[in-house]
């Protein structure tokens, strides 16, 4: 017998594209350090734990420094406001722009 859960029960999810700008490149791991550390300061680990984010390790473009997280559709804004919020990873000033938020990922348009 399979378990799974209604369409109406399941999270509602959204993929925010985003880019970080910043003079020399960025390492993925880093990006995800310090995002995950902003979205911690902000809104705390019960607001963490709701908003489930994930930043999406295969559609990081390390040319281009662009990349996919994933989080609910209520917190869009508060992920949004925390990626904004950092401005240094490691000793490199960064500026993150949030490019487009969809609800798939072939939305964003980096499929």
């Amino acid at each position: 017998m399979k378990l799974s859960s209604k369409p109406t029960l399941r999270e509602k999810k959204r993929y925010i594209y985003f880019k970080v700008r910043s003079r020399n490149t960025v390492r993925f791991v880093d990006v995800k350090n310090a995002g995950w550390d902003s979205i911690l300061d902000i809104m705390g680990e019960l607001g963490a734990a709701k908003a489930n984010p994930h930043f999406i390790r295969n559609l990081w473009d390390n040319s281009k420094q662009e990349g996919v997280i994933r989080c609910s559709h209520l917190f869009t804004d508060q992920i949004k406001l925390a990626l904004s919020l950092i401005h240094h990873i490691g000793d490199e000033q960064v500026i993150f722009q949030s490019l487009k938020v969809s609800g798939t990922i072939k939305g964003t348009g980096q499929i």
